[in-house]
């Protein structure tokens, strides 16, 4: 009886107790406070992630062009091979610094971080835009990626800022920003581009966009981003400002409830070495390197699919043309807004981030046998059936990568949580600067085999991206991936 007694005040909640001038207490009592989903802080984070990824792929429709414009390329055969490293540069900056600031913002929070990745955006679009040499283009690139390093802090703040049961939200709101963002950057780069060409009445040739032709585009996505940084003003720091470690253990426990909420679940379940270093932390690199497979197959596929679409349909393509491929990219696009807002959530609720990354990534490998079938397709049921398959594609992509970000943020406490995203950003930086490289070799070799027995022309393509999301398949099982203790039971 006296052991019932005295076992009986440790199943009771401690109050919560919060320290006076802590950022990251603040957003605390906020959330125990308000159980409700913290629509202005998603709001913010939404239009955070979409000025950091505009830029990332708005070159791409004039890119050619540019680099023709330039005069580095003797011959138009020339002018892929310098684009190429405009277009890898980014990522190649991206990958140096992204661990780097994920402990920065682990040190000195995640606000400035953010801060000074946006102002990256205005400065470094803006100069690229006004490029009139090759090496500018280059380093401007470089320097963006280097100095924007708000991917891996924007995804730890998106968990921190909401409670446990709106992560799922949270970190699907972070995935659907992105994607729009890839979309919606191509579709500003094409439009906007040489507008001295397109639109005469409005642009004189003797303006400075007829100075300047691929400036317009740029100055949209800077002036965009100077008006998300002028929002920053209220965007709150999530990061504790008080030591948590060794002697403040104790204390660090009075600061939430017991076991009432996602930070102290983790702290309880990772272990002291862990603690010490991210990279023994194998639920947190399994989860990465699951990132990464999914990361390198979706850059793959991006580069692969527009190649196909626009090749000829002697060689297996569809003949589409640039605005049809536009279209198609979208339709996907609201598609995974819907998606990502209205379903996934529920989807994980349900079936929890494994077993939805599985289903996903089985059907993804199923989806990838349809493809090269459609080029027998005549229109309009081709352009019906690409449609449907880059939706499905793409939503199926989208379900695997957020249920990743959930795994890799419930591994590490959140005195490790950005440092933990910057790692994976710079791992999945590494894979997706020698993708694209890759899916053009491979789709050049296929455009050579049209007769062969065994997979002839792009069905290769689509069979050696189904091998490797297969690769990610096996590894959402043990002993490959090992997952927190709070999804062990899925």
């Amino acid at each position: 009886m006296a052991g019932g007694e005295a076992a009986a005040p440790l199943l009771e909640k401690k109050e919560a107790v919060y320290r006076e001038g802590c950022p990251g207490c603040a957003v605390e009592r906020r959330k125990a406070l308000n159980p409700g989903v913290p629509y202005k802080e998603f709001f913010h984070i939404w239009t955070i992630i979409l000025a950091s990824c505009l830029p990332v792929s708005s070159l791409f429709p004039f890119l050619y062009f540019m680099i023709r414009d330039l005069h580095i390329a003797k011959t138009v055969e020339d002018i892929g091979f310098y684009a190429g490293f405009v277009g890898a540069s980014y990522m190649l900056g991206r990958t140096l610094t992204s661990t780097a600031w994920g402990m920065v913002a682990d040190r000195i929070g995640r606000k400035p971080v953010i801060v000074l990745g946006i102002f990256s955006v205005i400065l470094f679009s803006a100069l690229f835009g006004l490029s009139v040499h090759y090496w500018m283009a280059i380093s401007t690139r470089f320097l963006l990626g280097s100095l924007n390093g708000i991917i891996g802090p924007i995804r730890a703040y998106a968990i921190e800022v909401c409670r446990p049961e709106h992560h799922a939200i949270a970190l699907s709101l972070v995935s659907t920003a992105w994607a729009i963002g890839l979309i919606v950057g191509p579709t500003i780069g094409g439009y906007l581009a040489q507008p001295t060409e397109k639109y005469p009445k409005l642009f004189p040739v003797d303006s400075l966009f007829g100075r300047f032709p691929y400036f317009l585009p740029c100055l949209c996505i800077s002036v965009f981003s100077f008006l998300v940084l002028i929002s920053c003003i209220w965007l709150p720091e999530t990061l504790h400002n008080h030591n948590t470690d060794k002697k403040e253990d104790q204390a660090s426990e009075s600061l939430t409830v017991i076991f009432s909420n996602s930070e102290e679940i983790v702290e309880h379940n990772i272990t002291s070495t862990t603690k010490n270093n991210v990279l023994k932390n194998w639920p947190l690199m399994s989860s990465i390197i699951l990132f990464c497979i999914v990361s390198f197959d979706d850059m793959a596929y991006s580069e692969i699919f527009s190649l196909w679409a626009e090749s000829d349909r002697k060689y297996g393509g569809l003949s589409f043309s640039s605005e049809d491929v536009g279209q198609v990219l979208a339709i996907t696009g609201v598609s995974i807004l819907v998606y990502q807002t209205f379903i996934f959530p529920r989807i994980n609720r349900v079936l929890g981030p494994i077993n939805t990354s599985r289903v996903a990534i089985s059907l993804s490998v199923v989806l990838l046998f349809t493809y090269a079938p459609i080029t027998h397709l005549s229109r309009p049921w081709s352009s019906i059936a690409v449609n449907i398959a880059s939706i499905l594609k793409n939503n199926f992509l989208i379900t695997i990568v957020t249920s990743s970000f959930i795994l890799q943020n419930n591994s590490v406490t959140q005195g490790q949580r950005a440092t933990a995203n910057g790692l994976g950003t710079t791992l999945m930086s590494f894979c997706k600067t020698f993708a694209p490289a890759g899916a053009g070799i491979v789709f050049s070799w296929a455009q050579k085999r049209q007769h062969v027995f065994f997979f002839p022309g792009d069905q290769m393509l689509f069979f050696l991206l189904a091998i490797v999301e297969l690769v990610g398949l096996v590894w959402t099982f043990k002993p490959f991936l090992v997952v927190p203790d709070q999804f062990s039971s899925n």
